[in-house]
Protein backbone atom coordinates (compact mmCIF):
# COMPACT_ATOMS: atom_id res chain seq x y z
CA UNK A 1 0.00 0.00 0.00
CA UNK A 2 1.28 3.31 -0.92
CA UNK A 3 1.72 5.96 1.77
CA UNK A 4 0.32 7.67 0.47
CA UNK A 5 -3.38 5.87 0.64
CA UNK A 6 -6.17 7.86 1.91
CA UNK A 7 -6.93 6.17 5.82
CA UNK A 8 -10.08 6.89 6.48
CA UNK A 9 -11.15 7.92 10.12
CA UNK A 10 -11.16 5.01 11.70
CA UNK A 11 -10.82 2.27 9.75
CA UNK A 12 -7.78 0.75 10.34
CA UNK A 13 -8.44 1.60 13.98
CA UNK A 14 -12.17 -0.38 13.80
CA UNK A 15 -10.53 -3.51 12.71
CA UNK A 16 -6.96 -2.87 14.26
CA UNK A 17 -4.80 -6.34 16.49
CA UNK A 18 -12.35 3.36 -29.38
CA UNK A 19 -14.24 4.28 -30.91
CA UNK A 20 -15.38 6.14 -33.79
CA UNK A 21 -18.22 8.61 -32.68
CA UNK A 22 -15.51 10.95 -32.04
CA UNK A 23 -13.55 12.78 -34.70
CA UNK A 24 -11.68 14.71 -32.14
CA UNK A 25 -12.26 15.94 -28.43
CA UNK A 26 -14.69 19.49 -29.38
CA UNK A 27 -17.96 17.98 -30.90
CA UNK A 28 -21.11 19.57 -29.41
CA UNK A 29 -24.30 19.45 -30.67
CA UNK A 30 -27.07 21.56 -29.06
CA UNK A 31 -31.20 21.15 -29.32
CA UNK A 32 -34.16 23.93 -27.70
CA UNK A 33 -36.18 22.59 -25.44
CA UNK A 34 -40.12 23.78 -24.64
CA UNK A 35 -40.24 27.25 -22.27
CA UNK A 36 -43.05 25.36 -20.36
CA UNK A 37 -40.24 23.29 -18.09
CA UNK A 38 -40.05 26.84 -16.91
CA UNK A 39 -36.79 29.27 -16.84
CA UNK A 40 -33.98 26.84 -16.21
CA UNK A 41 -35.36 25.08 -18.83
CA UNK A 42 -35.60 27.51 -21.97
CA UNK A 43 -33.76 30.90 -22.79
CA UNK A 44 -31.10 28.50 -24.56
CA UNK A 45 -30.44 25.56 -26.51
CA UNK A 46 -29.77 22.33 -24.49
CA UNK A 47 -25.76 20.96 -25.10
CA UNK A 48 -23.93 17.89 -25.11
CA UNK A 49 -20.09 17.86 -25.68
CA UNK A 50 -17.08 15.82 -25.42
CA UNK A 51 -15.45 15.66 -21.92
CA UNK A 52 -12.08 13.85 -22.16
CA UNK A 53 -11.68 10.49 -21.42
CA UNK A 54 -12.45 8.08 -18.58
CA UNK A 55 -8.86 6.47 -18.09
CA UNK A 56 -10.96 3.36 -16.59
CA UNK A 57 -14.76 2.23 -17.59
CA UNK A 58 -16.84 4.48 -15.97
CA UNK A 59 -18.90 1.10 -14.71
CA UNK A 60 -18.71 2.55 -10.96
CA UNK A 61 -19.01 6.57 -10.35
CA UNK A 62 -19.46 9.13 -7.06
CA UNK A 63 -18.85 13.06 -6.81
CA UNK A 64 -15.93 13.24 -4.33
CA UNK A 65 -15.33 16.90 -4.48
CA UNK A 66 -16.73 20.15 -6.12
CA UNK A 67 -14.15 19.40 -9.01
CA UNK A 68 -13.29 15.21 -8.90
CA UNK A 69 -15.63 12.25 -10.07
CA UNK A 70 -14.29 8.26 -8.77
CA UNK A 71 -14.35 5.81 -11.12
CA UNK A 72 -14.43 1.94 -10.72
CA UNK A 73 -14.25 -0.29 -13.03
CA UNK A 74 -13.58 -4.01 -13.50
CA UNK A 75 -10.12 -5.09 -13.81
CA UNK A 76 -9.22 -5.58 -17.20
CA UNK A 77 -6.82 -4.08 -20.02
CA UNK A 78 -7.13 -0.77 -19.59
CA UNK A 79 -4.70 1.55 -20.98
CA UNK A 80 -4.14 3.64 -17.85
CA UNK A 81 -1.14 1.87 -15.66
CA UNK A 82 -0.41 2.12 -12.01
CA UNK A 83 2.11 0.21 -10.09
CA UNK A 84 3.57 -1.64 -13.66
CA UNK A 85 -0.15 -3.12 -14.22
CA UNK A 86 -3.48 -2.05 -15.75
CA UNK A 87 -5.63 0.16 -13.75
CA UNK A 88 -9.77 -0.38 -12.56
CA UNK A 89 -9.76 2.73 -10.53
CA UNK A 90 -9.30 6.28 -11.47
CA UNK A 91 -10.05 9.84 -10.18
CA UNK A 92 -11.12 12.60 -13.08
CA UNK A 93 -10.96 16.03 -12.74
CA UNK A 94 -13.56 18.27 -13.96
CA UNK A 95 -12.34 21.62 -14.95
CA UNK A 96 -9.00 19.48 -16.67
CA UNK A 97 -10.39 16.25 -18.15
CA UNK A 98 -7.57 14.85 -16.58
CA UNK A 99 -7.31 11.45 -15.15
CA UNK A 100 -5.19 9.92 -12.02
CA UNK A 101 -4.86 5.93 -11.98
CA UNK A 102 -6.02 4.53 -8.16
CA UNK A 103 -4.39 1.37 -6.75
CA UNK A 104 -6.90 -1.30 -5.89
CA UNK A 105 -5.91 -4.49 -4.31
CA UNK A 106 -9.33 -6.52 -4.79
CA UNK A 107 -11.50 -6.97 -8.44
CA UNK A 108 -14.57 -4.54 -8.09
CA UNK A 109 -16.23 -6.34 -10.84
CA UNK A 110 -19.89 -5.21 -10.24
CA UNK A 111 -19.21 -3.23 -7.15
CA UNK A 112 -21.46 -1.63 -4.74
CA UNK A 113 -20.87 1.77 -2.98
CA UNK A 114 -22.10 4.90 -0.78
CA UNK A 115 -20.81 7.14 2.30
CA UNK A 116 -20.66 6.76 5.30
CA UNK A 117 -21.26 10.00 7.70
CA UNK A 118 -17.86 10.78 7.95
CA UNK A 119 -16.77 11.46 4.28
CA UNK A 120 -15.61 7.88 3.48
CA UNK A 121 -16.63 6.70 0.41
CA UNK A 122 -17.32 2.67 0.97
CA UNK A 123 -16.94 0.03 -1.84
CA UNK A 124 -18.26 -3.45 -1.41
CA UNK A 125 -18.13 -6.56 -3.27
CA UNK A 126 -17.00 -7.52 -6.72
CA UNK A 127 -15.78 -10.45 -8.06
CA UNK A 128 -12.89 -13.07 -8.46
CA UNK A 129 -10.41 -12.24 -10.75
CA UNK A 130 -11.13 -13.62 -14.07
CA UNK A 131 -9.24 -15.43 -17.09
CA UNK A 132 -6.20 -13.89 -18.38
CA UNK A 133 -6.88 -10.62 -19.54
CA UNK A 134 -7.34 -9.79 -16.08
CA UNK A 135 -4.12 -8.58 -14.09
CA UNK A 136 -3.18 -10.67 -11.67
CA UNK A 137 -2.50 -7.48 -9.15
CA UNK A 138 -6.43 -8.14 -9.01
CA UNK A 139 -6.85 -9.78 -5.19
CA UNK A 140 -10.65 -11.65 -4.97
CA UNK A 141 -13.46 -8.65 -4.79
CA UNK A 142 -16.31 -10.63 -3.36
CA UNK A 143 -15.93 -9.98 0.33
CA UNK A 144 -13.80 -6.36 -0.42
CA UNK A 145 -13.79 -3.40 1.50
CA UNK A 146 -12.77 -0.50 -0.47
CA UNK A 147 -12.48 2.74 1.52
CA UNK A 148 -11.93 6.23 -0.23
CA UNK A 149 -11.43 9.44 1.74
CA UNK A 150 -10.94 12.38 -0.48
CA UNK A 151 -8.21 14.66 0.13
CA UNK A 152 -6.73 18.02 -0.61
CA UNK A 153 -3.68 17.70 -2.71
CA UNK A 154 -5.05 14.58 -5.00
CA UNK A 155 -2.61 12.16 -4.04
CA UNK A 156 -4.94 9.99 -1.76
CA UNK A 157 -5.71 6.26 -2.61
CA UNK A 158 -8.04 3.29 -2.20
CA UNK A 159 -7.32 1.35 1.59
CA UNK A 160 -7.92 -1.82 1.70
CA UNK A 161 -7.30 -4.86 4.52
CA UNK A 162 -9.21 -7.52 3.19
CA UNK A 163 -7.69 -9.94 6.12
CA UNK A 164 -9.15 -7.45 8.62
CA UNK A 165 -11.45 -5.76 6.52
CA UNK A 166 -14.04 -7.40 4.56
CA UNK A 167 -17.70 -7.87 4.76
CA UNK A 168 -19.37 -10.88 6.59
CA UNK A 169 -19.69 -13.17 2.89
CA UNK A 170 -19.27 -12.98 -0.57
CA UNK A 171 -21.70 -10.39 -2.65
CA UNK A 172 -21.77 -9.41 -6.17
CA UNK A 173 -24.13 -6.83 -7.86
CA UNK A 174 -24.89 -5.79 -3.78
CA UNK A 175 -26.64 -2.18 -2.96
CA UNK A 176 -25.93 -0.28 -0.35
CA UNK A 177 -28.53 2.66 1.55
CA UNK A 178 -26.98 5.06 4.29
CA UNK A 179 -28.94 5.06 7.29
CA UNK A 180 -30.12 7.23 10.15
CA UNK A 181 -27.23 6.68 12.23
CA UNK A 182 -24.79 7.54 8.98
CA UNK A 183 -23.94 3.63 8.79
CA UNK A 184 -24.16 1.83 5.87
CA UNK A 185 -26.59 -1.43 4.98
CA UNK A 186 -25.74 -3.44 2.25
CA UNK A 187 -27.60 -5.76 0.92
CA UNK A 188 -28.34 -8.66 -1.13
CA UNK A 189 -25.98 -10.02 -4.33
CA UNK A 190 -24.67 -13.59 -5.01
CA UNK A 191 -21.63 -15.26 -4.11
CA UNK A 192 -20.69 -16.79 -7.51
CA UNK A 193 -20.78 -15.16 -11.21
CA UNK A 194 -23.58 -15.45 -13.50
CA UNK A 195 -25.98 -13.17 -15.39
CA UNK A 196 -28.75 -13.61 -13.45
CA UNK A 197 -29.60 -15.15 -9.75
CA UNK A 198 -29.94 -18.34 -8.69
CA UNK A 199 -30.90 -20.39 -5.47
CA UNK A 200 -27.60 -21.99 -5.78
CA UNK A 201 -26.05 -18.47 -6.04
CA UNK A 202 -28.43 -15.94 -4.17
CA UNK A 203 -27.18 -13.94 -1.05
CA UNK A 204 -30.75 -13.10 0.10
CA UNK A 205 -29.03 -11.36 3.46
CA UNK A 206 -28.31 -7.56 4.64
CA UNK A 207 -25.58 -6.52 6.24
CA UNK A 208 -24.38 -3.48 8.10
CA UNK A 209 -20.77 -1.23 8.12
CA UNK A 210 -19.79 -0.86 10.21
CA UNK A 211 -20.80 -3.94 11.74
CA UNK A 212 -24.13 -3.93 14.04
CA UNK A 213 -25.63 -6.08 16.57
CA UNK A 214 -23.79 -9.42 16.28
CA UNK A 215 -21.91 -8.80 13.30
CA UNK A 216 -23.14 -11.05 11.22
CA UNK A 217 -25.55 -11.03 8.16
CA UNK A 218 -29.29 -11.24 8.38
CA UNK A 219 -31.77 -13.26 6.26
CA UNK A 220 -34.33 -11.79 4.10
CA UNK A 221 -37.41 -13.42 2.90
CA UNK A 222 -38.15 -10.32 0.14
CA UNK A 223 -34.92 -10.85 -1.79
CA UNK A 224 -35.37 -14.63 -1.64
CA UNK A 225 -38.62 -14.46 -2.74
CA UNK A 226 -37.59 -11.38 -5.69
CA UNK A 227 -35.35 -14.65 -6.89
CA UNK A 228 -34.00 -14.85 -9.47
CA UNK A 229 -34.41 -11.08 -10.38
CA UNK A 230 -33.04 -9.39 -7.03
CA UNK A 231 -29.46 -8.37 -8.27
CA UNK A 232 -28.98 -4.37 -7.30
CA UNK A 233 -31.72 -3.92 -5.40
CA UNK A 234 -33.31 -0.62 -5.29
CA UNK A 235 -33.39 0.46 -2.16
CA UNK A 236 -33.59 4.69 -0.84
CA UNK A 237 -33.68 5.62 2.94
CA UNK A 238 -37.32 7.20 3.66
CA UNK A 239 -37.92 9.93 5.77
CA UNK A 240 -39.33 7.70 8.78
CA UNK A 241 -36.13 6.22 8.70
CA UNK A 242 -37.14 2.65 7.26
CA UNK A 243 -36.11 1.92 4.27
CA UNK A 244 -37.64 0.68 0.64
CA UNK A 245 -36.07 -1.94 -1.12
CA UNK A 246 -37.01 -3.26 -4.72
CA UNK A 247 -36.39 -6.34 -6.55
CA UNK A 248 -38.04 -7.97 -9.78
CA UNK A 249 -41.37 -6.68 -9.52
CA UNK A 250 -41.47 -6.77 -6.50
CA UNK A 251 -41.59 -3.87 -3.12
CA UNK A 252 -41.53 -3.45 0.70
CA UNK A 253 -40.92 -1.23 3.58
CA UNK A 254 -38.19 -2.60 5.67
CA UNK A 255 -37.53 -1.50 9.31
CA UNK A 256 -33.93 -2.51 9.78
CA UNK A 257 -34.28 -1.35 13.59
CA UNK A 258 -36.84 -4.03 14.31
CA UNK A 259 -35.89 -6.48 10.62
CA UNK A 260 -39.38 -6.33 9.83
CA UNK A 261 -40.79 -6.54 6.36
CA UNK A 262 -44.21 -4.38 4.61
CA UNK A 263 -44.72 -5.88 1.47
CA UNK A 264 -46.27 -3.17 -1.23
CA UNK A 265 -48.18 -3.81 -4.32
CA UNK A 266 -46.44 -5.35 -7.15
CA UNK A 267 -45.40 -3.54 -9.68
CA UNK A 268 -47.70 -3.71 -13.07
CA UNK A 269 -47.84 -5.45 -15.59
CA UNK A 270 -45.16 -7.88 -14.84
CA UNK A 271 -42.42 -5.41 -15.62
CA UNK A 272 -39.39 -6.03 -13.64
CA UNK A 273 -37.09 -3.44 -12.44
CA UNK A 274 -33.74 -5.00 -11.17
CA UNK A 275 -31.19 -6.35 -12.97
CA UNK A 276 -30.85 -7.97 -15.10
CA UNK A 277 -34.22 -5.83 -16.05
CA UNK A 278 -33.11 -3.03 -14.90
CA UNK A 279 -35.22 0.50 -15.18
CA UNK A 280 -34.42 3.92 -14.55
CA UNK A 281 -35.77 4.83 -10.74
CA UNK A 282 -35.30 7.84 -8.21
CA UNK A 283 -36.66 9.08 -5.14
CA UNK A 284 -38.78 12.26 -6.11
CA UNK A 285 -37.48 15.17 -4.21
CA UNK A 286 -38.33 15.50 -0.75
CA UNK A 287 -39.62 19.30 -0.70
CA UNK A 288 -41.38 21.40 1.71
CA UNK A 289 -44.52 21.85 -0.74
CA UNK A 290 -45.08 17.95 0.13
CA UNK A 291 -44.00 17.89 3.56
CA UNK A 292 -40.78 15.62 2.87
CA UNK A 293 -43.10 13.07 1.89
CA UNK A 294 -41.55 10.40 0.21
CA UNK A 295 -42.63 8.94 -3.35
CA UNK A 296 -40.62 6.76 -5.87
CA UNK A 297 -40.71 6.56 -9.63
CA UNK A 298 -39.40 3.86 -12.09
CA UNK A 299 -39.37 4.05 -15.59
CA UNK A 300 -38.60 1.52 -18.24
CA UNK A 301 -37.14 -2.05 -17.41
CA UNK A 302 -38.38 -5.51 -19.04
CA UNK A 303 -41.28 -8.12 -19.16
CA UNK A 304 -39.36 -11.10 -20.32
CA UNK A 305 -38.93 -14.26 -18.47
CA UNK A 306 -35.44 -14.08 -16.47
CA UNK A 307 -36.31 -17.13 -14.98
CA UNK A 308 -35.07 -19.18 -18.47
CA UNK A 309 -32.17 -20.09 -20.07
CA UNK A 310 -30.86 -16.54 -21.77
CA UNK A 311 -30.15 -18.53 -24.94
CA UNK A 312 -34.08 -18.43 -25.10
CA UNK A 313 -34.28 -14.36 -24.98
CA UNK A 314 -32.61 -12.30 -27.33
CA UNK A 315 -31.03 -8.95 -27.89
CA UNK A 316 -33.65 -7.79 -29.66
CA UNK A 317 -36.34 -8.38 -26.76
CA UNK A 318 -38.52 -5.19 -26.39
CA UNK A 319 -37.57 -2.80 -23.33
CA UNK A 320 -40.58 -1.47 -21.47
CA UNK A 321 -42.05 2.18 -21.66
CA UNK A 322 -43.78 1.79 -18.14
CA UNK A 323 -43.40 4.36 -15.75
CA UNK A 324 -44.85 4.12 -12.30
CA UNK A 325 -45.05 6.08 -8.87
CA UNK A 326 -46.03 5.46 -5.56
CA UNK A 327 -46.43 7.90 -2.54
CA UNK A 328 -44.69 5.91 0.09
CA UNK A 329 -47.25 6.76 3.37
CA UNK A 330 -50.12 4.43 4.44
CA UNK A 331 -52.70 6.76 2.45
CA UNK A 332 -50.43 6.11 -0.88
CA UNK A 333 -49.59 2.38 -0.42
CA UNK A 334 -53.22 1.85 0.02
CA UNK A 335 -53.86 3.29 -3.62
CA UNK A 336 -52.30 0.83 -6.62
CA UNK A 337 -49.13 2.63 -8.10
CA UNK A 338 -49.66 5.46 -10.78
CA UNK A 339 -48.88 4.05 -14.50
CA UNK A 340 -47.40 6.67 -17.06
CA UNK A 341 -46.11 5.89 -20.48
CA UNK A 342 -42.58 7.02 -21.79
CA UNK A 343 -41.58 8.15 -24.88
CA UNK A 344 -39.53 5.25 -25.46
CA UNK A 345 -38.95 2.03 -24.16
CA UNK A 346 -35.63 1.55 -21.93
CA UNK A 347 -33.70 -1.03 -19.80
CA UNK A 348 -30.80 0.18 -18.11
CA UNK A 349 -31.78 3.55 -18.09
CA UNK A 350 -30.21 6.33 -15.44
CA UNK A 351 -32.36 8.49 -13.76
CA UNK A 352 -30.46 11.62 -12.51
CA UNK A 353 -32.09 14.56 -10.08
CA UNK A 354 -31.44 17.81 -11.06
CA UNK A 355 -31.63 20.94 -8.77
CA UNK A 356 -34.57 22.08 -10.38
CA UNK A 357 -36.24 18.79 -9.09
CA UNK A 358 -36.78 16.89 -12.56
CA UNK A 359 -35.62 13.71 -13.48
CA UNK A 360 -33.28 13.34 -16.51
CA UNK A 361 -33.21 9.89 -17.51
CA UNK A 362 -30.48 8.72 -20.18
CA UNK A 363 -28.54 5.59 -21.01
CA UNK A 364 -29.60 2.10 -21.97
CA UNK A 365 -31.40 0.21 -25.15
CA UNK A 366 -34.79 -0.14 -26.54
CA UNK A 367 -34.02 -3.79 -26.40
CA UNK A 368 -32.43 -6.52 -24.95
CA UNK A 369 -31.64 -6.47 -21.12
CA UNK A 370 -28.38 -6.04 -19.69
CA UNK A 371 -25.29 -8.14 -18.88
CA UNK A 372 -22.58 -9.64 -22.08
CA UNK A 373 -22.85 -13.01 -23.68
CA UNK A 374 -26.04 -14.83 -22.80
CA UNK A 375 -28.15 -13.74 -25.42
CA UNK A 376 -29.71 -14.47 -28.66
CA UNK A 377 -28.68 -12.21 -31.53
CA UNK A 378 -25.97 -10.82 -29.47
CA UNK A 379 -25.02 -7.53 -30.70
CA UNK A 380 -20.98 -8.52 -30.47
CA UNK A 381 -21.10 -9.36 -27.25
CA UNK A 382 -24.00 -7.23 -25.51
CA UNK A 383 -27.84 -8.81 -24.50
CA UNK A 384 -29.17 -5.33 -25.69
CA UNK A 385 -29.52 -3.49 -28.54
CA UNK A 386 -31.07 -0.53 -30.28
CA UNK A 387 -29.53 2.29 -27.52
CA UNK A 388 -31.53 5.27 -26.56
CA UNK A 389 -29.30 7.80 -27.79
CA UNK A 390 -31.39 10.73 -26.94
CA UNK A 391 -32.34 11.90 -23.33
CA UNK A 392 -35.75 11.93 -21.83
CA UNK A 393 -36.67 14.92 -18.67
CA UNK A 394 -39.41 13.69 -16.14
CA UNK A 395 -41.09 17.35 -14.41
CA UNK A 396 -42.54 15.11 -11.13
CA UNK A 397 -44.91 18.19 -11.07
CA UNK A 398 -46.20 18.30 -14.31
CA UNK A 399 -49.64 17.51 -15.25
CA UNK A 400 -50.15 13.60 -15.85
CA UNK A 401 -49.42 12.84 -19.56
CA UNK A 402 -47.06 15.56 -19.91
CA UNK A 403 -44.65 14.80 -17.87
CA UNK A 404 -42.18 14.10 -20.48
CA UNK A 405 -39.81 16.68 -22.36
CA UNK A 406 -37.47 14.92 -25.60
CA UNK A 407 -36.58 17.84 -27.63
CA UNK A 408 -32.86 17.16 -26.63
CA UNK A 409 -29.66 16.54 -28.41
CA UNK A 410 -28.67 12.89 -29.12
CA UNK A 411 -25.36 11.17 -28.12
CA UNK A 412 -24.13 9.68 -30.87
CA UNK A 413 -22.07 7.04 -28.72
CA UNK A 414 -24.36 4.38 -27.52
CA UNK A 415 -24.30 3.92 -23.73
CA UNK A 416 -25.30 0.25 -22.70
CA UNK A 417 -24.33 -1.99 -20.16
CA UNK A 418 -21.58 -0.62 -17.46
CA UNK A 419 -22.46 3.12 -18.73
CA UNK A 420 -23.11 6.01 -15.97
CA UNK A 421 -23.78 9.18 -15.24
CA UNK A 422 -24.14 11.78 -12.57
CA UNK A 423 -25.24 15.08 -11.75
CA UNK A 424 -21.93 17.60 -11.36
CA UNK A 425 -21.43 20.35 -8.40
CA UNK A 426 -22.21 23.31 -11.69
CA UNK A 427 -25.20 21.48 -12.45
CA UNK A 428 -24.31 19.81 -15.18
CA UNK A 429 -24.54 16.20 -16.14
CA UNK A 430 -21.52 13.53 -16.56
CA UNK A 431 -22.01 10.90 -18.68
CA UNK A 432 -19.82 7.81 -19.49
CA UNK A 433 -18.58 4.49 -19.73
CA UNK A 434 -20.56 1.15 -21.95
CA UNK A 435 -18.70 -2.12 -21.94
CA UNK A 436 -20.75 -5.16 -22.52
CA UNK A 437 -17.64 -6.94 -23.28
CA UNK A 438 -15.42 -9.45 -21.14
CA UNK A 439 -12.34 -7.31 -21.76
CA UNK A 440 -11.74 -4.03 -23.08
CA UNK A 441 -13.05 -4.44 -27.14
CA UNK A 442 -13.64 -2.73 -30.28
CA UNK A 443 -16.09 -5.10 -31.77
CA UNK A 444 -19.53 -3.45 -31.35
CA UNK A 445 -20.11 -2.36 -28.74
CA UNK A 446 -16.94 -1.50 -28.34
CA UNK A 447 -14.98 -0.27 -24.60
CA UNK A 448 -16.17 3.28 -24.44
CA UNK A 449 -14.04 5.58 -22.65
CA UNK A 450 -15.07 8.83 -23.93
CA UNK A 451 -16.74 11.14 -21.70
CA UNK A 452 -20.21 13.60 -22.57
CA UNK A 453 -21.23 16.25 -20.46
CA UNK A 454 -25.20 17.29 -20.76
CA UNK A 455 -25.50 21.03 -20.28
CA UNK A 456 -29.58 22.20 -19.48
CA UNK A 457 -30.11 25.55 -20.41
CA UNK A 458 -29.91 26.96 -16.87
CA UNK A 459 -26.36 26.59 -17.46
CA UNK A 460 -25.93 29.94 -19.43
CA UNK A 461 -28.54 31.99 -17.83
CA UNK A 462 -28.07 34.25 -15.14
CA UNK A 463 -27.67 32.16 -12.29
CA UNK A 464 -27.64 33.03 -8.35
CA UNK A 465 -24.90 33.12 -6.51
CA UNK A 466 -24.02 32.43 -2.44
CA UNK A 467 -21.68 32.58 0.08
CA UNK A 468 -21.73 31.77 3.77
CA UNK A 469 -21.99 28.06 3.96
CA UNK A 470 -20.46 27.02 7.07
CA UNK A 471 -18.53 23.75 7.28
CA UNK A 472 -21.49 21.97 8.78
CA UNK A 473 -24.91 22.02 8.70
CA UNK A 474 -26.43 20.70 11.71
CA UNK A 475 -29.77 18.97 12.00
CA UNK A 476 -33.00 22.01 13.23
CA UNK A 477 -30.84 24.84 13.21
CA UNK A 478 -30.35 27.76 11.13
CA UNK A 479 -27.42 29.23 9.44
CA UNK A 480 -27.15 32.20 7.27
CA UNK A 481 -26.26 32.81 3.40
CA UNK A 482 -25.56 35.99 1.40
CA UNK A 483 -27.08 35.31 -1.69
CA UNK A 484 -26.85 37.55 -5.57
CA UNK A 485 -30.56 36.95 -7.48
CA UNK A 486 -32.17 38.53 -10.02
CA UNK A 487 -34.29 41.51 -8.80
CA UNK A 488 -37.34 40.14 -10.42
CA UNK A 489 -36.80 36.52 -8.93
CA UNK A 490 -39.92 35.67 -7.02
CA UNK A 491 -39.10 32.27 -5.13
CA UNK A 492 -36.24 31.69 -3.93
CA UNK A 493 -35.62 28.18 -2.55
CA UNK A 494 -32.43 26.03 -1.13
CA UNK A 495 -31.71 21.98 -1.95
CA UNK A 496 -29.08 19.53 -0.53
CA UNK A 497 -28.49 17.09 -2.95
CA UNK A 498 -26.85 13.60 -2.67
CA UNK A 499 -25.19 12.89 -5.67
CA UNK A 500 -25.33 8.78 -5.40
CA UNK A 501 -23.29 6.27 -6.42
CA UNK A 502 -23.56 5.33 -10.09
CA UNK A 503 -23.69 1.61 -11.13
CA UNK A 504 -26.14 -0.33 -13.44
CA UNK A 505 -28.58 2.14 -13.34
CA UNK A 506 -29.07 1.97 -10.19
CA UNK A 507 -27.99 5.60 -8.04
CA UNK A 508 -27.61 4.34 -4.46
CA UNK A 509 -28.39 6.91 -1.92
CA UNK A 510 -29.24 10.03 -4.94
CA UNK A 511 -31.55 12.23 -2.63
CA UNK A 512 -32.77 15.87 -3.07
CA UNK A 513 -34.07 17.45 -0.25
CA UNK A 514 -35.50 21.29 0.54
CA UNK A 515 -34.63 23.32 3.29
CA UNK A 516 -36.71 25.69 4.70
CA UNK A 517 -35.08 29.11 3.66
CA UNK A 518 -36.34 32.86 4.65
CA UNK A 519 -35.16 35.60 2.81
CA UNK A 520 -34.47 39.07 4.52
CA UNK A 521 -33.65 42.13 2.07
CA UNK A 522 -32.37 41.64 -1.09
CA UNK A 523 -29.29 39.46 -0.42
CA UNK A 524 -30.04 37.95 3.03
CA UNK A 525 -31.45 34.10 3.24
CA UNK A 526 -31.90 32.49 6.76
CA UNK A 527 -31.70 28.59 5.87
CA UNK A 528 -32.75 25.66 8.32
CA UNK A 529 -31.02 22.47 8.13
CA UNK A 530 -33.03 19.25 7.66
CA UNK A 531 -35.19 18.25 10.89
CA UNK A 532 -34.38 14.76 10.95
CA UNK A 533 -31.52 12.50 10.18
CA UNK A 534 -34.46 10.36 8.24
CA UNK A 535 -34.99 13.47 5.59
CA UNK A 536 -31.58 13.66 5.02
CA UNK A 537 -28.72 11.13 6.55
CA UNK A 538 -25.52 12.60 7.77
CA UNK A 539 -22.97 12.92 5.31
CA UNK A 540 -21.82 14.81 2.07
CA UNK A 541 -24.14 16.82 0.26
CA UNK A 542 -24.02 19.73 -2.04
CA UNK A 543 -26.12 22.56 -1.39
CA UNK A 544 -27.98 24.85 -4.47
CA UNK A 545 -29.82 28.25 -4.19
CA UNK A 546 -32.52 28.34 -6.59
CA UNK A 547 -34.22 31.51 -8.21
CA UNK A 548 -37.22 30.53 -10.02
CA UNK A 549 -35.97 27.48 -10.31
CA UNK A 550 -32.73 28.48 -11.79
CA UNK A 551 -29.76 26.58 -10.19
CA UNK A 552 -26.68 28.22 -8.51
CA UNK A 553 -23.39 26.15 -8.53
CA UNK A 554 -23.47 23.58 -5.79
CA UNK A 555 -21.23 23.30 -2.93
CA UNK A 556 -20.09 20.53 -0.45
CA UNK A 557 -21.43 21.00 2.92
CA UNK A 558 -21.12 17.74 5.60
CA UNK A 559 -24.87 17.79 7.37
CA UNK A 560 -24.48 16.95 10.65
CA UNK A 561 -21.00 17.30 12.71
CA UNK A 562 -19.33 14.68 10.44
CA UNK A 563 -18.10 12.03 12.69
CA UNK A 564 -18.26 8.28 12.17
CA UNK A 565 -21.06 6.29 12.61
CA UNK A 566 -21.46 3.84 15.63
CA UNK A 567 -18.77 1.26 16.60
CA UNK A 568 -19.60 -1.69 17.50
CA UNK A 569 -16.43 -3.83 19.15
CA UNK A 570 -18.36 -6.46 20.22
CA UNK A 571 -19.82 -6.68 16.90
CA UNK A 572 -16.66 -6.55 14.93
CA UNK A 573 -15.04 -8.74 17.17
CA UNK A 574 -17.82 -11.60 16.63
CA UNK A 575 -17.90 -10.97 12.86
CA UNK A 576 -13.88 -11.24 12.89
CA UNK A 577 -14.14 -14.98 14.29
CA UNK A 578 -17.27 -16.07 12.87
CA UNK A 579 -15.92 -15.40 9.11
CA UNK A 580 -12.90 -15.44 7.03
CA UNK A 581 -11.74 -13.12 4.61
CA UNK A 582 -12.39 -13.97 0.95
CA UNK A 583 -9.20 -14.55 -0.93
Amino acid sequence: MPDSASTPLDARALFSSNDGSFEDNARFTKRAVPASLGKAWSGHSTTIASAGTSGVGAMQISVISDDEIIIYDKSENNALQVAGHAAWGAVYTISTSKVRALNLKTNSFCAGGGWLSNGTLVSVGGNPREGTYETAAAGNGLGAVRLFTPCNGGNCDVYENPQRIHMTSKRWYASTVRLTDGSLMILGGMIAGGYNNAQATDNPTFEFFPPKGDGLQIYSKFLHDALNTNLFPVTYLLPSGDIFVAANTMAMVYSWKKNTERRLPTIPNGVQISYPATAASALLPLTVANNWTPEVLFCGGSTVNTQINPVMLSSQDPASNQCVRMVLIAAGIKKPWAVETMPEARVMGDAVLTPDGKVFIVNGGKTGIAGYGNVAHEVGNSNAANPDFRPTLYDPLGTAGSRFTTNFPSSKIERLYHSSATLLPDGRIWISGSNPNDDVSNTPYATRYQNEIFSPPYIYGTRPTYTGLPTNILYGTTFSLKIAVPSAAKVVQVVIMDLGYSTHAVHMNNRHVELVATRSGKTGLTVTGPATTGIYPPGYAWLYVLADGVTSKGLRVMIGPGTGPPVSATAIANMLAKTQPIT
